[in-house]
């Protein structure tokens, strides 16, 4: 990559850092909607662990750290390439952007990095002071784990982008995704791990969800944070090294859709 490129994408990725700023209704009532998940979220394991010690290998506290986990990696997780792929399709404008110098793919990739990186300050920090106020200091199992998690987490954006960018390349033959899209958000919601652990789905279904994608975006990283398995545990280097074999095989399809698309786009014009 040229430095001109790299110049382009740190001056959309200000821009967009600047723009994020500006709209504090939807940072506050983003805000309001993690924080009264998280809450009930909260209440719900408090109200299950009554009677019972543990559950599943694992206690109240545990829960309850990571449920405050669970939503600020939400927030790390959060990305708008479908819209903007969406957008520049119906507008009409994407042959444009394609004939520009830069890839658009890696515009679109530096505007969701200037997303998340406002969205840490805006909400990530007010989520983390609610949680510990109203439910617990979300301490991590150890320095190892830690340290695995935040390997975890940076692959699992990768995944999560991917999946959305590719999702979003359906608007070259489909233009409104909207309905898609919600479709796909709280799918992935339910079958990651985000609200309910995997550990409490039936085996069966479980032992299907963890060859799919979906469970390395919240349950491995948040298993590598609570301490469920063991550092040196062939359970956390399976979950490793199948997130890894995730991102590999992701990049592929998106290398090989990107190319379909501008194919689509220069041949047709848009």
């Amino acid at each position: 990559m040229s430095r001109a490129g790299i110049r382009v994408y740190l001056q959309v990725y200000k821009t967009q850092i600047i723009r994020s700023m500006t709209y504090k209704f939807e940072v506050y009532g983003n805000i309001l909607m993690q924080s009264i998940i998280m809450l009930a979220s909260a209440y719900f394991w408090k109200a299950l662990f009554k009677n019972s010690d543990t559950v599943k290998g694992v206690d109240v506290d545990t829960m309850l750290i990571y449920t405050v986990v669970s939503a600020m990696i939400s927030v790390v997780l959060t990305c708008n390439v479908e819209r903007r792929i969406m957008t520049s399709v119906d507008k009409g404008t994407i042959a444009i952007d394609m004939m520009r110098p830069v890839n658009v793919f890696g515009v679109f990739l530096a505007e969701d990095i200037a997303g998340i990186t406002a969205l840490v300050f805006q909400n990530m920090l007010p989520i983390l002071v609610i949680g510990c106020l109203f439910i617990k200091l979300p301490t991590p199992a150890g320095p190892a784990h830690f340290a695995l998690f935040l390997v975890s987490l940076f692959m699992a954006f990768w995944i999560n982008w991917l999946i959305a960018c590719m999702f979003g390349m359906i608007a070259f033959w489909t233009l409104n995704m909207d309905a898609l899209i919600q479709v796909k958000k709280h799918l992935i919601r339910l079958l990651s791990g985000s609200i309910i652990p995997l550990w409490f789905f039936p085996a069966w279904l479980r032992n299907i969800l963890e060859w799919l994608p979906f469970a390395y975006l919240y349950q491995l990283p948040l298993d590598l944070y609570i301490g469920k398995y063991p550092v040196s545990s062939a359970q956390c280097q399976r979950g490793l090294c199948v997130q890894l074999l995730w991102l590999v095989l992701l990049t592929m399809g998106f290398l090989f859709l990107q190319k379909r698309v501008t194919s689509k786009v220069m041949i047709q014009g848009g």
